[in-house]
């Protein structure tokens, strides 16, 4: 049997389909606690996550990413978060390999171990300690073989930096995606500044992930892809965004949205809309396309039936679902069966059944970032006092 071919292999030949997001659709489930986001699940419930990447694969997902996102030992323990009691780092990400790893060898997908930013950054405690808060989660994927390395969600691109500076020691292909928009980092530094940043720090692979939307992070990926180009930079791109439509939301994206996390359901992007962004996406350029929170296998499935010409196959979830709702013609109800076809589908305008409710919000804008005191993480749970100066300051 011949070895699967690298990450770097499979992308200088073409598309790539990462998976989608664990952290919302565990929440959702019932197995992740919304608040820290953070994924002991893979020690708790290791079997609703093994059932999520499987999902994933036969949706037709290239990467099975490693549920590892805020795994930090400085994150477990953020915020008065019980689990930091009984879990840490390595053994969280040692469960999450080791599950992704068993899928992964069910088809031909990669394993990816994936880092985040950190509260030790967010805290203003140097690059010291915050790379130390990295390599403890790189050298569990070292020690795991994974295929290759994601920093993601990043929204400084200083602190993604000191995150490629770890990872590069390792020798695995590395990935750099930020969670930020067209306006840049938090910091004031552009999205094309901040790509150009991450290709000269070394990694492979360079893009955005989470907090926008399919189409604002193409935004985003215009203006990076524009300014690497400008510098001659040659290095592959990555989109990884959120299933929720964002037109509205700031500089910090869906977070500052009133909806963020638990009213969110009205935004969710349809397929429909996952078919157009794939395509847009793979004629920008970018050939490692996948998703972030929000996104379910179906959403992943509808970016593999718009590539599958690229790709040379469907996924295995087509099996019951023929692409453009081809199988609608059997349907019992003749203006249902009038449905079928693209072009219906390709220009559908989706209500949302909610007559007193506003098409857009109004974000809340704090501008809050890495250097406020505000922001400083702290181990003990946020009094009550606390929690009524954030009303205060809402207000």
């Amino acid at each position: 049997m011949a070895p699967k071919k690298g990450l770097l292999e499979r992308l200088d030949e073409g598309v790539v389909i990462g998976d989608g997001g664990f952290v919302f659709a565990l929440e959702k489930r019932g197995y992740v606690k919304a608040g820290p986001w953070t994924p002991e699940a893979t020690v708790e419930y290791p079997e609703a996550v093994r059932g999520l990447h499987r999902e994933f694969l036969r949706a037709g997902a290239d990467v099975m990413q490693a549920f590892t996102f805020y795994a930090s030992d400085d994150k477990l323990s953020n915020r008065g978060n019980e689990s930091s009691k009984k879990y840490t780092c390595r053994g969280i990400n040692d469960a999450a390999c080791r599950i992704a790893r068993e899928v992964a060898e069910e088809g031909d997908a990669l394993v990816a171990g994936g880092l985040s930013q950190t509260p030790t950054y967010l805290s203003g405690l140097g690059k010291t300690n915050t790379q130390k808060e990295f390599q403890r989660q790189v050298d569990v994927f070292v020690e795991n073989k994974v295929d290759f390395l994601i920093a993601e969600y990043f929204e400084h691109v200083e602190e993604i930096e000191w995150a490629i500076e770890v990872c590069l020691k390792s020798g695995l292909p590395v990935v750099a995606s930020m969670c930020i928009g067209p306006e840049g980092d938090l910091h004031g530094v552009s999205a094309g500044e901040c790509a150009v940043k991450m290709a000269k720090a070394g990694a492979h692979v360079v893009g955005i992930n989470c907090h926008f939307d399919p189409f604002v992070v193409l935004d985003g990926m215009r203006k990076m892809k524009a300014a690497l180009d400008a510098e001659g930079l040659k290095v592959h791109l990555i989109s990884q965004p959120l299933a929720f439509h964002t037109p509205d939301a700031h500089k910090q994206g869906f977070i500052d949205l009133p909806e963020f996390p638990f009213a969110l359901e009205p935004r969710i992007c349809t397929r429909w809309d996952m078919h157009k962004y794939a395509r847009e996406a793979y004629d920008l350029g970018i050939r490692y396309i996948g998703g972030c929170c929000g996104y379910e296998a179906y959403h992943i499935r509808a970016v593999a039936e718009e590539l599958a010409k690229e790709r040379g196959k469907f996924p295995k979830a087509t099996e019951k679902h023929e692409p453009w709702a081809d199988g609608l013609k059997m349907h019992t109800k003749p203006w249902v069966r009038a449905r079928a076809g693209r072009e219906y589908w390709e220009n559908i305008k989706p209500s949302s059944g909610r007559p007193f409710s506003s098409s857009m919000s109004k974000p809340d804008n704090w501008g809050v970032t890495a250097g406020d005191d505000i922001l400083k993480q702290k181990g003990e749970k946020t009094t009550e006092a606390e929690i009524a100066a954030l009303k205060a300051k809402r207000k």
